[in-house]
């Protein structure tokens, strides 16, 4: 039976998909009985319900939110505690892992973006930082995991790995709370929008829409997922939006609830995406999901969704006119959104996975 250290030293509690995959992933893993799990958390995570877990957790005392405490910690101490605990193999399911190790390591890596689009990068003084990581983890790691064709072609595109040492392992699609679907529409009609506000997000094309469409049959639009003072706000000013547009920031499980139930569509107008958790997400639950028209939706979402270019915020806006008015599209919708979502499962995710840990045993 393998001893698999997991890195769990990015988990925090506002790391947002990424998180979300680590937990749904050993949660199903931990439903096999063929590896032992060693957890190596953050000190942010350790406080938090790691009850999914399926193995014992090491308290690291490193933080996961300070940068260089973390960057420090995913280079070098990730291995010496894997080491220390007698480990076959690491798993860093957060895209950076140890810059070398004694024992072969996976690296699920979900995204490129710092290398594909470094001008949709929030923080662009650590372009150079992670992206140095994440060549670096690449360089050790025995096989590289990712989570679409697009990221895939990227990394061997980028990091200059081999195809043969990477495997397309697509995340899983469950509504994270029960939803009650009957309820939609209750509130009135409106656009329901959920991710951090970084710039690849392109969250300002929605509220660019919702201006576009006339008043007397206008939606709202409800963004979560920010903090702080939140950048989206001088554009609603500017385009007279107050009255239409609801930014939150996180919102806890009970509200998501209840958003679910209650809205008419779910909208994700980004540039670019490693996955799109929150479409499979969204059609598990019944919902509507208008995607913006980018290789990795189309991965995800199949026929199920609608598309629209990017940039082009009077065909979101047609799009959403057409959705909001016609319960017939919308329910066609929701029922291929199900089917579709149903292809995508945590145990299937978690099946080849295992699969990759052991050609990378085999390897090591």
């Amino acid at each position: 039976m393998p001893r698999i250290f997991v890195d769990l030293l990015s988990y925090t509690g506002t790391k947002g998909g990424m998180e979300t995959y680590t937990r749904e992933l050993y949660r199903a893993l931990g439903r096999r009985d063929d590896a032992e799990y060693i957890g190596y958390a953050s000190r942010e995570g350790a406080r938090l319900d790691l009850s999914w877990f399926p193995g014992r957790i090491i308290e690291s005392g490193i933080s996961g939110e300070n940068r260089f405490a973390w960057a420090r910690g995913e280079l070098f101490a990730v291995a010496r505690a894997a080491r220390r605990e007698g480990a076959d193999l690491i798993h860093a399911p957060a895209t950076l892992g140890p810059r070398a190790s004694s024992m072969p390591t996976v690296v699920t890596m979900h995204d490129m973006l710092y290398w594909s689009h470094p001008e949709y990068m929030s923080t662009p003084l650590y372009t150079a930082p992670v992206k140095w990581m994440e060549k670096v983890a690449a360089r050790n790691a025995a096989r590289i995991i990712t989570i679409s064709p697009d990221s895939a072609d990227e990394i061997v595109k980028y990091l200059g790995v081999p195809r043969e040492r990477l495997d397309v392992i697509p995340l899983a699609g469950s509504a994270p709370v029960q939803v009650d679907r009957s309820l939609a529409g209750s509130e009135g009609a409106f656009i329901l929008a959920m991710g951090n506000r970084r710039p690849h997000k392109n969250w300002g094309a929605l509220v660019h829409a919702i201006s576009r469409i006339p008043a007397d049959r206008r939606p709202r639009l409800v963004i979560t997922g920010g903090r702080g003072e939140d950048p989206l706000a001088p554009l609603v000013d500017e385009l007279g939006m107050r009255d239409w547009v609801d930014l939150r920031g996180w919102v806890d499980d009970d509200e998501v609830r209840h958003l679910y139930a209650t809205t008419t569509a779910l909208a994700i107008p980004s540039f670019a995406e490693g996955f799109s958790l929150p479409t499979l997400e969204a059609m598990s639950a019944g919902i509507p999901v208008l995607l913006s028209d980018i290789g990795v939706h189309r991965y995800v979402g199949g026929d199920a969704a609608r598309y629209f270019p990017p940039a082009d915020h009077a065909a979101l806006a047609r799009l959403i006119d057409e959705v909001v008015a016609d319960s017939l599209i919308r329910d066609r919708m929701s029922q291929d959104g199900l089917r579709r979502a149903e292809a995508f499962t945590w145990a299937s995710t978690a099946e080849q996975t295992r699969r990759s840990f052991d050609l990378a045993l085999g390897a090591g």
